[in-house]
């Protein structure tokens, strides 16, 4: 029987969230091949405190436009991507892919991906590489529980929404890309991923047992968007 494979948008908060997390990746591993005998994994890295940390300084020496500051966040999600390959070097295919729609398909139980083009994040890859091996299910980790109603940090009042309609979360968002947006799921991947029909879930990826009960078929806590 064929496994199914599933999307995980690895957020760079969990990656990188000051130094290595080289703690997070160790158990991130143990996680996954755990279930590849369950299901193949297609994985993209985010940019983390890598991105951050070099257009801060390239900010504060010369004005840059927004395409060289997408650019430098793609090419720290790359640098983190090569390291999640070799980290599954016995199981991952050994490219690393960049453009999602020259994506090649592949034997191996695990394919590794970073970001791609400018205007938009590594959300975006996940969703492209989802159309392009027909998978229905994008799972996003990243350092929040739930999508909220609006940004608890600032709004008392803001609700945890376990389900939503896509058409409820792109207006949430909003339409449009920015380098340093914070949004639960890129925009431009959310349209996306509406007009594919994707069920994408976004959940907090630490502690990784939530990600452990969500691959073996248990109550997790995330958002549902259908």
């Amino acid at each position: 029987m064929k496994k199914p494979t599933l999307v995980i948008s690895l957020g760079g908060s969990l990656i990188v969230p000051d130094q290595i997390n080289v703690a997070f990746l160790r158990e991130f591993k143990s996680v996954i091949e755990d279930f590849s005998h369950e299901y193949k994994f297609i994985l993209i890295a985010g940019g983390g405190k890598t991105a951050r940390n070099y257009i801060q300084a390239a900010s504060q020496i010369s004005q840059l436009t927004k395409d060289d500051l997408d650019w430098i966040g793609i090419h720290s999600t790359r640098l983190n991507a090569q390291l999640l390959r070799d980290i599954f070097r016995k199981q991952a295919n050994r490219i690393v892919v960049k453009n999602p729609e020259r994506a090649q398909p592949f034997k191996e139980d695990i394919l590794v991906a970073a970001g791609w083009r400018p205007g938009n994040s590594t959300d975006l890859v996940a969703v492209k590489l989802a159309e392009k091996f027909k998978i229905d299910t994008v799972i996003n980790l990243s350092n929040i529980d739930y999508v909220y109603t609006a940004d608890p940090g600032k709004d008392p009042k803001a609700k945890a929404m376990p389900l939503m309609k896509w058409v409820d979360f792109c207006k949430l968002v909003g339409s449009k890309w920015d380098p340093g947006l914070s949004a639960p799921f890129d925009p431009v991947a959310s349209k996306l991923a509406h007009k594919l029909g994707l069920r994408v879930v976004i959940m907090n990826g630490n502690p990784l047992a939530n990600l452990r009960h969500f691959l073996g078929h248990k109550a997790f806590v995330g958002t549902v968007i259908e």
